[in-house]
C-alpha cells in the first residue's frame, strides 16, 4: 500500500486545534517514516497478544495504535508480527512501548513508531481491551480518528 509523504507540521499549520499533537516522544523503526490511516485501538500491558491477533487481519490502511501504559520491559511488536501487519496493509503501528528486531523493522514498508526497543519479548495471553478510545501521553484516541505521522511527531484528529 503506497502513500505519499505528508507533513505533519504542515498539516498542524493548516488545521490548527483541529488536531491534537503528541507530546510523549516516540522514536521511528519501520522503513516508512511518513505514514497515516484511521485508528484502530489497543491497550494492553506487557502482553502483545491482541496487537498479534489484530494485525494478523487485513488493515486497510489504517494504523494501529497500542497503549503499553509506556513499559519498555518486554516489547510488544517484533519481526514477524509486524511482517503480518505489513502483508495485511497496515499502514503503521504505533506503540505506547517498546518493540524489538530493529534491524529487521527498519527493512519493512511500514511505518513503526515506539518509546523504544528491548529484546525481551512478551507473554501472549491476549489480556487487554480492542477499538475503545485510550490515552497516549496527553492524547485521547478514539477508535477511527485519523493519525498522522512524520519524522516531526503524531498528530490526532479530535
Amino acid at each position: 500500500m503506497h502513500q505519499e509523504p505528508i507533513s505533519t507540521a504542515d498539516l498542524y499549520d493548516q488545521h490548527g486545534d483541529a488536531l491534537q499533537s503528541v507530546s510523549l516522544q516516540f522514536q521511528d523503526f519501520g522503513g516508512r517514516l511518513s505514514f497515516y490511516g484511521p485508528a484502530r485501538t489497543v491497550k494492553c500491558h506487557e502482553d502483545n497478544g491482541l496487537v498479534k491477533e489484530i494485525l494478523s487481519f487485513p488493515g486497510n490502511g489504517a494504523v494501529l495504535v497500542v497503549d503499553g501504559g509506556a513499559s519498555l520491559r518486554y516489547a510488544l511488536l517484533g519481526d514477524m508480527i509486524a511482517e503480518s501487519a505489513e502483508a495485511n496493509g497496515w499502514a503503521g503501528v504505533i506503540i505506547s512501548g517498546a518493540v524489538r528486531d530493529r534491524a529487521a523493522l527498519a527493512e519493512l514498508e511500514l511505518g513503526i513508531k515506539a518509546l523504544g526497543s528491548n529484546p525481551r519479548k512478551t507473554v501472549k495471553r491476549s489480556h487487554g481491551s480492542v477499538d475503545e478510545a485510550i490515552s497516549i501521553g496527553d492524547v485521547n484516541i478514539r477508535p477511527g480518528a485519523m493519525v498522522y505521522a512524520d519524522i516531526d511527531g503524531i498528530l490526532v484528529e479530535h
